[in-house]
Parts: C-alpha cells; structure tokens; sequence
C-alpha cells in the first residue's frame, strides 16, 4: 500500500472575486521558482485562463482541484503525485473562500492545507484586521495559514495593515498597486498568458516585490493520503484524434488530454486560423477559446471550413465545445456587430453579449454516459435545433445548458471534464461507434463519485490544463 507524503502547501483564497488571487498566486509561485524550489500548483474549480499565467510563473503544469467536477479522489491523487516532486504546492481558490458549494474552505479543509487569506487592501486601514479575523475565525475547524494584502499604495500603508492584526494572525507581505505588476483581463478573465508579451517581467517584478515585504520561507508541511489509482483502459487504443489549438481554442483541460492519451488516444494540435487542412485523424475535438476575436479570420480560412465539412461528411467523431460549438454554426456577430460565416453545420447563430449569459457547474446525462462540466459565456445562440439531452446544475447556477447531435458531431455549450467518465468520452470519440458502445456495455457508465484515472505518469510529464469560474 502506498504511504502518505508530505509536502509544505497553502491554499490561497479571498473574501471575494476580483481581490486578486491569480497575481499574488503567481508571484508566489515566481518568488519561490527563483529561490530554486520546485513550486506546483493548482486552481480550484473550472478555470482555462489563470492556469496559463499560474504554468508560466511556477514552470510546471497546472490542473484543477474540485470536490464535484474532479471528485475528491483524482484530487487527491493529483496533490499526492504533486508532493512527491514538489518543494511547495499553491492551490488557487475559486470566488470568496466560503462562496459555492463545495467552496475553496471546504477542499482545504478536506486536504488539511491552511489558506492564505489574500484581502485588498485598497482603501482600507484597521479595518483590514477585523477582515482578516473574519476569514480566519468564520469556520473555526478551518485550517488558516494567515493574510496578504494585496493592492498596496506606500510603505506606510502597508504597516498599518500589518499593524491591524490580532490574535496572532501571520502577516505572509504585501503587493503594491503598481500597473506593471497587475496582470490585465477581459469579459471571460485573465488575458491570456500567450497574448502578454511582458508576462514574465511582470511575473519577476510581483515576485521581487513580495519578497521585499516577507519572510521567503516555506509555509509547514502538509499530509497528503495516498489515494487508490484505478488505471484508464486502452478503450481509445489507435485512435487518431486531431484537437484544435490557437489563439481562438486554448480551453482545454489537461487532465482531460492525460485521459485521452491514457486510453491510447493520439493527439495531433492544429490551428483552424493558419492550418488549410486538418491532421490525419479519426475523431476531432474542437475546445472553447475566443473564436469572437477571431472570427473574421476563421471564416477567410475556407480550406479548413471545407475540411471540416468533409470529417463531417465522412460521418468521423466530432467533439465541439462553448467556442467550438460557436466555429460550427452558420454565423458568429461579435459585440460591434461584425458578422462572420463559419462552418454551417449546425444551423444557427450566434451573438456576443455585453454581459454574462450563463455561468453554471453541469452534469449532462448523454446516451454515452453522464459527464460533468461547466459552462461559461458571453454569446446567446438562435436555433431550431433539438437537444438530445440539457445540463443540470448541482447547485441551482444558471443555465440548462443544451447538447445537439448530429450524425456523429456532439456540440454544446458545455466544457466537459473528460475524466468524469471516461468510458462516455471513448465512446464520443471511438470511430467504430457499436464497438464502442459494446464495450462501454461492460462497465459502468454513471458520473463517478470520486474514482480516479491514472495515466501511469505524473501530471508534471504532460500538457497542463488551460476560464470559466465556477458559481
């Protein structure tokens, strides 16, 4: 049986959305990479955006940590597989630490790893303290580490917050509001790490100024139980499967790659932006990204709209999600009004939205299985299309989000977490569907309570999950 490790980790969290969780998880993660420590870390709940700037600042992958979309087993066998290579492990809370069901304080009471309370300070003084007492004392089994402050004017102001603490609360610094250290966002979150040309300066100038205002040293020790690893099946042995991924498609999660190839799925990336033809490939996945900044040049790529007209045709396995799903309807307008021609094979359109259409946790109960996900969006689509099946949220967020099936091509606004059930997914990419269904016929197809998949290797050997914030 496999013994426990152990491995120093806090989980950084704040009372809200906005405070700045990602930058300061960031700096932390760049502070200690250039201490020469080995930094792991994950983000809590669905999330594309912040896990690029978190692998860029730690220099190692960086997957999700959830009691619901994950399960409570796979995530303790990703911090597990994380402490045994890891000097220090971050975990980057979702929304204010207590907000959702589950919430960040309850996975870091699970696991046992005290929480870093991150508050912005900006125009505040004492009343800091009496914040950060709340946080450390609202659920009184919670393990908490101490507090941050973030959005610092002067040197001044960051004593009296330090000043303002009581009951022995650790002061773990301060972050300035310089613009060089904030890191810039947009409607669906972070910029993504690609798009900043200056990401790692700002990473470095957030790591020297944290250090200039703390203790580097390692937080205490943590225990991680080992969990019990269940092997993914070769259900997916030989199958060419071709993922798009530019600019437009950058939403996929890591573990849902791991799983694919776990099952002996190959992966070959393209862009449907540059590419004129897709890869050799028996099944494709098109992922969520931000087709709505690019869908001008998406639809002047009329070689790879052919191309992917034809897989259709050719009756292959196609996956399409949120912006994916966007690629393959017959028109895409975005918030200016700029309309664009896309694949067509779903007949609808789509518009951009000012402000959020859906944001809600999903479990979608398809003829392959159930699978859980999430959904986040800026664009309402008009159809006559019937669903074959609509999400549910677990904890009432909105958005029943549909699913439409065509021939072989599954499309929704859902991002589904593969590794939720993996027999469902082999099945929605197996080009030989009876066999796939056949085989699925033998093992159990419900969402999984918590049961893990294992690749056979550590996720610091694979490609890292890549918005959407969970309600």
């Amino acid at each position: 049986m496999s013994q426990p490790r152990h491995c120093p980790a806090v989980l950084i969290a704040a009372p809200a959305s906005g405070q700045g969780k990602t930058t300061v998880t960031a700096a932390l993660a760049r502070l200690h990479r250039n201490q020469g420590r080995k930094v792991r870390v994950f983000k809590c709940g669905p999330d594309f955006l912040d896990p690029m700037i978190l692998e860029r600042a730690s220099g190692a992958p960086v997957y999700q940590l959830d009691m619901w979309m994950v399960g409570e087993q796979e995530s303790r066998r990703l911090l597990w597989e994380a402490a045994a290579e890891a000097d220090l492990i971050l975990i980057e809370g979702v929304m204010g630490l207590f907000d959702g069901t589950p919430s960040s304080a309850d996975l870091a009471r699970h696991f046992g790893v005290p929480v870093l309370g991150v508050i912005d300070g900006t125009a505040m003084a004492q009343t800091f303290g009496a914040l950060a007492l709340g946080l450390a004392r609202y659920q009184p089994d919670l393990p908490f580490a101490g507090v941050l402050a973030n959005r610092v004017g002067t040197l001044r102001h960051a004593q009296l917050l330090e000043g303002s603490l009581t009951e022995g609360l650790r002061w773990y610094g301060a972050l300035s509001r310089e613009t060089g250290i904030e890191l810039p966002s947009r409607h669906l979150g972070l910029v993504q790490a690609s798009e900043l040309n200056d990401l790692d300066l700002r990473l470095d100038a957030a790591a020297d100024a944290l250090a200039s205002s703390c203790e580097v040293a390692l937080p205490p020790a943590v225990e991680f139980a080992a969990p019990d690893v269940i092997a993914a099946e070769p259900l997916l042995a030989g199958v060419r499967i071709a993922v798009a991924r530019d600019e437009a498609f950058a939403f996929t999660y890591g573990a849902s790659l791991d799983l694919l190839r776990a099952m002996g799925a190959e992966l070959s990336f393209f862009s449907p932006i540059r590419d004129r033809v897709l890869p050799e490939a028996d099944s494709l996945y098109l992922p969520g990204g931000y087709p709505e900044l690019h869908h001008v040049a998406l639809a002047q790529n009329t070689a790879m709209l052919d191309a992917i007209r034809a897989h259709h045709r050719a009756g292959k396995p196609l996956l399409a999600e949120c912006g994916g799903m966007l690629y393959l309807l017959d028109s895409l307008t975005d918030v200016e009004g700029t309309r664009a021609e896309l694949v067509g094979l779903l007949a609808g359109d789509a518009v951009m939205q000012k402000r959020l259409a859906a944001l809600a946790l999903q479990a979608v109960e398809l003829p392959e299985g159930s699978l859980r996900g999430h959904t986040y969006h800026h664009s309402l689509t008009t159809t006559e299309l019937t669903p074959i099946a609509r999400g549910l949220s677990p904890n009432g967020g909105r958005g029943a989000e549909a699913v439409y099936r065509e021939g072989r091509m599954t499309a929704s606004y859902v991002h589904f977490y593969f590794p939720s059930n993996p027999s469902a997914i082999a099945a929605l990419f197996a080009p030989d569907l009876d066999a796939a269904f056949a085989s699925k016929s033998n093992r159990r197809t419900a969402a999984p309570t918590g049961d893990c998949v294992s690749s056979g290797r550590s996720p610091s050997n694979v490609g890292a999950g890549l918005l959407a914030k969970r309600p």
